[in-house]
């Protein structure tokens, strides 16, 4: 898992930390992040949200997998439930119409994979050199996750509250990420205390857990905010169906970009609207990919070509 490198431009001075295209460097930096007037990503880990967008589909999510890497991103991410975990008898049994029957226990069923299909995506996410995870819904789904030996752990925001399920998930010890929509500042607070207390690297992601979310919700300024509170790197997880968001999420300090793909947003499932297609996909990635490129060193320097360009300009330092 490849990480990036962080500029950091402070009204004060300089950090000299940072961080590399690794997992483990990324998450063991924990710069000073007190008064910074700007945080700079060198550049941006991608991960690519399949979650349920394969709809029990072994061969379209192969076919998600490839989008991905053929964008260039840096893992693609499931999601795991235990059903009868995850929901009441009395919700799954209730009238819901689906390609896989006419209940909601016969939808969530067939959206979920099973040992062997997560057996066929572990293999065939090393074949195309692409990391992957899942996230986790219940405690017997981290447990089957981890068993994969993933790079990392995905906390969603709807179990960021669940503080015995995120203590479980920072004993593992792996680098976690946590989404926080839906949450306020108490309830992230005692979540990030589990973390600190044990000792385990954690990027808070910043989101709207709405589908798809309205960018006047977006508040993309929580991602300084957070880097501020809590003096650790922050993420955006975005569920918006535009490309802009994202780009502005990076420039405001985002070290991680999360978002959901699809393969058409017209197919069937609940997550679909809120996702990119390949060519939104496609876009997204190679604009933030040239952050390195565009972001400099924040120092003023003459160009070569601009002094070629001011001589001939400035006419009355020719006289």
């Amino acid at each position: 898992m490849s990480f990036p490198k962080t500029v950091y431009i402070s009204r004060e001075s300089h950090p000299k930390t940072g961080y590399s295209m690794k997992s483990s460097e990324l998450f063991n930096a924990n710069p000073e992040v007190k008064n910074l007037a700007i945080q700079v990503p060198d550049s941006l880990y991608f991960i690519a949200e399949i979650g349920i967008n394969h709809n029990g589909d072994i061969n379209l999510a192969k076919q998600l997998i490839d989008v991905a890497v053929a964008a260039g991103c840096d893992a693609v991410k499931f999601q795991k439930r235990t059903i009868d975990t995850v929901y009441t008898a009395d919700e799954l049994s209730k009238f819901r119409e689906s390609p896989w029957g006419t209940t909601q226990r016969a939808q969530k069923e067939g959206l979920e994979f099973g040992e062997s299909d997560y057996k066929q995506i572990h293999e065939y996410c090393q074949e195309k050199n692409i990391e992957w995870s899942a996230s986790a819904w219940d405690l017997d789904s981290l447990n089957f996750v981890e068993k994969f030996n993933p790079p990392f752990h995905k906390i969603a925001s709807a179990l960021t509250t669940n503080l015995e399920f995120v203590e479980a998930v920072a004993k593992l010890n792996r680098p976690t990420f946590m989404s926080v929509g839906m949450c306020n500042y108490e309830q992230i607070d005692k979540a990030v205390e589990v973390f600190k207390k044990l000792g385990t690297k954690l990027i808070l992601m910043h989101t709207v857990s709405t589908y798809p979310s309205k960018l006047d919700d977006l508040n993309l300024l929580m991602i300084p905010t957070l880097r501020e509170r809590y003096g650790i790197p922050i993420g955006y997880s975005g569920h918006e169906p535009n490309v802009s968001p994202s780009i502005v999420a990076a420039a405001l300090g985002a070290v991680v970009i999360e978002r959901h793909i699809t393969t058409s947003r017209a197919i069937y499932g609940s997550d679909q609207a809120a996702s990119l297609e390949p060519a939104g996909l496609n876009n997204l990635v190679g604009a933030l990919k040239k952050i390195s490129v565009v972001r400099g060193t924040g120092v003023k320097v003459e160009i070569e070509g601009e002094i070629e360009v001011a001589s001939k300009l400035r006419y009355w330092e020719k006289h």
